[in-house]
């Protein structure tokens, strides 16, 4: 079964950077649109960024600037870079592959970020 799983996560301190990336077995990920979400502790889960399989991206207004979604495809992964990271940035960051219509998106187990002031 395909899963998906995220990577890169940690601690670091405020105003340093991170880099995630979300990998997979076989094509999932190159074939599909993929997008990364967060969930802080007690909040739901927002979105972030998503890039459709032809590289296309779109970003919450909140994310624009620090956050950069990108394919890698000769590693098959999709990235997340993220600088200048703040406290409230602390969450646990999900990777998804959307599938379409008529089926739900397959998630990532997540990667606990953790930003310290």
């Amino acid at each position: 079964q395909v899963q998906l799983v995220e990577s890169g996560g940690g601690l670091v301190q405020a105003g340093g950077s991170l880099r995630l990336s979300c990998a997979a077995s076989g094509s999932i990920l190159s074939s599909n649109g993929v997008g990364w979400s967060r969930q802080a502790p007690g909040k739901q889960r927002e979105f972030i960024a998503f890039i459709t399989s032809g590289g296309a991206t779109r970003y919450a207004d909140s994310m624009k600037g620090r956050f950069t979604i990108s394919r890698n495809n000769a590693k098959n992964t999709v990235n997340l870079q993220m600088n200048n990271l703040k406290p409230e940035d602390t969450a646990v960051y999900y990777c998804y592959a959307a599938r379409g219509e008529l089926l739900s998106p397959l998630w990532g187990h997540g990667t606990q970020v953790t930003v310290s002031s």
